[in-house]
């Protein structure tokens, strides 16, 4: 059976997709942001942002990974559900130079990383 286009998924375990997102996101210098998008496209995943966020909402507290720096697409840091990680979000962010309103709107394309080191 074949896979429709544009659903190509790579061959890989569980795993090997969080080591993927986890390598990408250490790699976003301070005061650059991603989108949960441009994280996946690079970890070599493309079409799975939301995965992205459930890679980085199961980080453990303190982290050193730099999870703040991954947002929306639309230039916000999502708050549904979690508006106490928002707020740590926003605090991590505006000590590194971003510029937060306090709904969590940023200008991403401003501050975008474009992947390179």
């Amino acid at each position: 059976m074949k896979r429709p286009a544009g659903r190509v998924r790579p061959a890989g375990t569980p795993a090997d997709f969080r080591s993927a997102v986890l390598a990408v996101v250490a790699r976003i210098p301070a005061g650059r942001l991603a989108s949960y998008g441009q994280v996946a496209l690079l970890a070599g995943y493309p079409q799975r942002p939301r995965q992205v966020g459930m890679v980085l909402s199961g980080l453990p507290e303190g982290t050193p990974l730099p999870w703040h720096r991954v947002v929306s697409a639309r230039g916000y840091v999502p708050s549904r559900g979690r508006w106490w990680g928002a707020l740590e979000q926003i605090g991590r962010l505006r000590d590194e130079g971003v510029p937060v309103d306090d709904q969590g709107g940023l200008d991403l394309e401003a501050h975008r990383w474009d992947g390179k080191d």
